[in-house]
């Protein structure tokens, strides 16, 4: 056990700080605290000594040097066991520290609310940090607190011991204080990278929030969380918890319905691949023409539109077996409809944004890191290169689906009509493989049909065998990367067949 003499308080959050002041009075702990601190301290009522008078030295450079002082962190580092500490203590006049009470400037909120670099750089908090790594290295005599959250414990085990903590407390609290810190220079560290455009230095710091522990991974046997970079955007509205497998399928469906035309897309996900997409003027269309592409495998899984759900698309949705809906915003009348489903996940995704994402790989004690695939497509990005000429409206049809077939575990062929999927192939070793799987989704669930169909590939094809199958099912246009020693071949086929084809500049393997 410690007993707490004496305190060190400097606070930028100063939420709650009135309990712990409290206790510290109860118990006669001096209180040393900085500026504003120093203040609100006096404002409450409590007592305390101002740090430029304890050190007699004033607070300089505008406030930028306040708790940088021999005494201040003498009085925090000296090892209370150590005779030669003690001995040097006495000789330059510093005393026992014995907690130290810190909260740093808001330099994340700031960097949300402005590009103004001064004001920026002049919330890196530095004499806050100094202090919390001193009296996190110095855990078995000191007690150190970074976030208000914490005081309650503290005061729970001042009045437990009479005034002391425990070396398990300050111990645990040290761990939490050096992951503050660390915390605090990844976000540091990451906007100058970000000023420099390096998105790959030499060393790579990460920052993020606990959201929630899961109940497991992919299966029982597996631990895990779920980590955010700042709050999670989605808005939980109804339904039990999210698991590991629902957050991978909801990350899955955003990255697709987030590129549909907006307040038109319907996405239906099952193990993280698309089983249905559409885009839609009619949001009840939209929905329909994505279940009908494979109403099957839609059982059980999550829908995402990137529209306000309204009543209507509601009573579809509540007919069939779903996990998770998505929505922009939901209406009142199918807010009312979904949650008679007492277990139905219902998330709002209206503040969810896909800028600037690294995507993150990690096995082995690595990380792979690439950014997003999420560039937006322009007519400029492909080239008709078959004698037949797609009309614009096919052109933008071929364009929906090959939006689509990046999102698709590799090998992914899409087949596609009037803005809507009607068959997926995906994530077979072959792509003739991938060619048949989309083919007998189209015809086993397909009937009636107005339009061409056009099929997208998110590779080019090695041979003329898959473009083949996709043809003899009916196949009057496709959309493919080029990059093959077997283009010529390609476009030869495709003309003596008399399909459209059109090449693609970027290839699209998501593996």
């Amino acid at each position: 056990m410690r007993k707490i003499k004496k305190a060190l308080i400097s606070i930028y959050d100063k939420k709650n700080i009135k309990n712990l002041l409290k206790i510290l009075d109860k118990f006669n702990i001096e209180i040393i605290s900085s500026g504003g601190t120093f203040k609100e301290i006096k404002k409450l009522g409590f007592k305390s000594i101002e740090i430029s008078q304890y050190t007699n030295y004033p607070e300089i450079l505008g406030g930028r040097v306040k708790t940088l002082h021999p005494k201040i962190h003498g009085g925090i580092l000296m090892k209370r066991a150590d005779k030669k500490h003690k001995l040097e203590s006495r000789m330059n006049a510093f005393s026992e520290i014995d907690l130290v009470v810190v909260n740093f400037y808001p330099f994340q909120k700031v960097l949300k609310k402005t590009n103004n670099q001064n004001k920026i750089i002049e919330n890196i908090d530095i004499g806050g940090p100094t202090l919390v790594r001193a009296a996190a290295k110095n855990f078995k005599d000191v007690t150190v607190v970074t976030n208000p959250n914490q005081y309650d414990e503290v005061i729970f085990q001042l009045l437990k011991h009479n005034g002391s903590t425990s070396l398990d407390l300050r111990e645990k609290l040290s761990s939490e204080a050096f992951t503050e810190t660390g915390y605090y220079d990844s976000l540091i560290s990451n906007y100058f990278n970000s000023l420099q455009k390096n998105k790959f230095p030499k060393k790579k710091l990460f920052y993020a929030n606990l959201v929630e522990k899961l109940r497991y991974g992919e299966n029982p046997h597996q631990e895990a969380s779920i980590y955010s970079k700042n709050s999670l955007e989605l808005i939980k509205l109804n339904g039990k918890k999210l698991s590991y497998n629902n957050y991978n399928d909801i990350f899955a469906a955003l990255n697709i319905s987030k590129t549909l035309p907006r307040n038109k897309g319907t996405v239906i996900v099952k193990h993280a691949n698309p089983c249905g997409v559409s885009a839609s003027n009619s949001k009840i269309q939209s929905f329909k023409l994505a279940l009908k592409c494979d109403p099957l495998s839609a059982f059980g899984g999550i829908v995402s539109c990137n529209f306000k759900i309204n009543k209507k698309v509601a009573k579809e949705i509540s007919n069939i077996f779903f996990e998770v809906i998505i929505g922009n915003g939901f209406d009142k009348d199918a807010l009312k409809i979904l949650k008679k489903k007492k277990n139905l996940r219902l998330i709002d995704s209206s503040k969810v944004t896909t800028n600037n994402n690294l995507d993150i790989v990690s096995n082995f004690n690595t990380l792979m890191l690439q950014s997003s695939d999420n560039k937006k497509f322009s007519l400029k990005d492909f080239k008709i290169v078959s004698k037949a000429k797609p009309s614009t409206k096919t052109l933008k049809n071929l364009i929906f689906a090959f939006n689509v077939c990046r999102f698709v575990k590799s090998n992914a062929i899409i087949l596609a009509n009037e803005n809507s999927t009607i068959g997926i192939g995906s994530g077979q070793p072959s792509r003739l493989d991938s060619c048949r799987i989309a083919i007998n989704k189209y015809k086993k669930f397909q009937n009636n049909l107005n339009g061409e169909i056009l099929a997208a590939s998110d590779a080019f094809f090695p041979f003329v065998d898959g473009f083949e199958e996709l043809v003899q099912a009916g196949v009057t246009a496709i959309i493919q990367p080029s990059g093959s020693i077997r283009d010529k071949e390609i476009i030869k086929f495709a003309n003596d067949t008399g399909t459209k084809l059109v090449f693609s500049k970027t290839r699209h393997f998501k593996h």
